[in-house]
């Protein structure tokens, strides 16, 4: 009886796309060397970690969860409990481990308290995760001997003698650890996007009456997917812990649980490479542009609603749209329209901003005199005509924002019915 082989063929894009993705890491610290960006590269890794668990339970489950730091925290604490232990001579572990310990604390209370969480969904869900939350932060508090009190705990990530000269003393070798960890969690992230599990996740947040109909327990899917994300969650914290050698009661507050959900959804839940953009912009937001500006919480609000109102998908979500429009050779023709778009929108915010900062300068510097800088220009905030021109500048600027928006939709609207066309007619032949 003759044999039959079958191959599949080298999905080659998949491979470049991780190709990049692996080089990126590797190449990253060596474009940007000093002490900072290494850091702020670290607090990327661990960021688009913890934002791809988290959309493990948005993204692909449906699941809106207000308390998920709750597993990178805990996670945080148990692996820095761990990495005492190892220094102190008690457990013989590798430092390159303890993250894997954070993971395992995440799995482990994300196991308690999802089997709680989970018998809900939709609205209830998210409730659930909330008292969680603030159960879990207030006894961050309370127990001073696990959490450290207002100072939290600390550690010293430098254990023993050096292994190939690797003592994870520079920043630049820890970064090479977290970014070894960011990319295996993320690629088993994306594989279990296309397990059966994975899928039926994602038949769970779609129609879970039809799941149900069919046999499966709801309940129980979403109950592993919970734990699976409790697990990546509490990798992330435990490499928190290494990269800053502290763990505080912060990282068990709501501020970190909405961050997560903030810029997950700004990245794009609906797509997988979504959260990476989102771990990015929580990055420069926190940590940038928290330097640049008091006020900077208010700007990130209004990018939230713009997004909401405009964008819903997510920066993600336009990449897609454009580089299908690029894909049919039409983005040429739109260049026009997004330059009026962005040098519209741009006078708006300068106008704004210029108004924003000199209200929050007379609020909460007002000692300081009248006078500030931002952006590396000069503002008087007593000065009327100062006030008039940021004023004159957002209204003329909205003005020529909604002339453009109005163009750009009718060659948007126009360039979706030539592609609609083009791939009719590509099936027909």
């Amino acid at each position: 009886m003759a044999r039959e082989f079958h191959f599949k063929p080298l999905n080659v894009g998949r491979w470049l796309v991780w190709g990049v993705y692996a080089l990126m890491l590797i190449v990253a610290p060596l474009l940007w060397t000093s002490s900072l960006a290494q850091a702020l590269l670290s607090q990327i890794g661990i960021a688009i970690i913890a934002c791809l668990a988290y959309n493990i339970l948005l993204g692909q489950g449906g699941m809106l969860s207000f308390g998920h730091a709750i597993y990178s925290g805990l996670g945080g604490f148990l692996a820095m409990h761990t990495l005492n232990a190892v220094s102190a001579g008690t457990l013989a572990l590798p430092v390159s481990l303890v993250p894997l310990a954070g993971g395992l604390a995440g799995l482990f209370f994300a196991a308690l308290f999802g089997y709680v969480s989970t018998k809900k969904a939709g609205t209830p869900f998210a409730m659930i995760t909330l008292g969680l939350a603030e159960l879990i932060w207030s006894m961050s508090l309370m127990l001073p001997e696990f959490f450290g009190g207002e100072g939290g705990v600390t550690g010293n990530r430098v254990v023993g003698r050096a292994v190939l000269g690797i003592s994870f003393g520079p920043q630049v070798q820890v970064y090479y650890l977290i970014a070894f960890y960011c990319f295996v969690c993320t690629a088993l992230m994306f594989a279990f996007t296309r397990t059966p599990l994975g899928r039926m996740l994602n038949a769970v947040r779609d129609n879970p009456e039809r799941v149900a109909f069919i046999g499966y327990d709801t309940q129980w899917v979403r109950y592993l997917a919970f734990m699976i994300s409790g697990l990546f969650a509490g990798i992330a914290g435990g490499l928190a812990a290494l990269n800053f050698e502290i763990v505080t009661a912060e990282v068990v507050g709501a501020a970190r649980s909405g961050a997560y959900l903030l810029f997950t959804f700004l990245g794009g839940a609906t797509f997988f490479f979504g959260p990476i953009i989102g771990a990015l912009l929580m990055v420069v937001a926190l940590v940038l542009l928290s330097e640049l500006t008091k006020a900077w919480l208010l700007y990130l609000g209004l990018i939230f609603v713009f997004m909401v109102m405009y964008a819903p998908g997510g920066f993600a979500s336009l990449i897609m749209m454009n580089l299908r429009v690029a894909a049919f050779g039409k983005l040429r023709k739109l260049l026009p329209a997004y330059l009026a778009l962005g040098g519209t929108a741009l006078a708006v915010l300068a106008g704004a901003a210029a108004m924003i900062e000199m209200l929050y300068h007379r609020q909460l510097n007002e000692a300081l005199g009248p006078k500030l800088r931002f952006l590396g220009v000069g503002m008087d905030s007593s000065a009327i005509d100062a006030w008039v021109g940021a004023g004159l500048l957002m209204a003329v600027g909205l003005g020529l924002f909604e002339l453009s928006r109005r163009q750009f939709k009718r060659e948007w609207d126009e360039t979706q019915e030539e592609i609609e066309k083009e791939i009719k007619r590509r099936e027909l032949l």
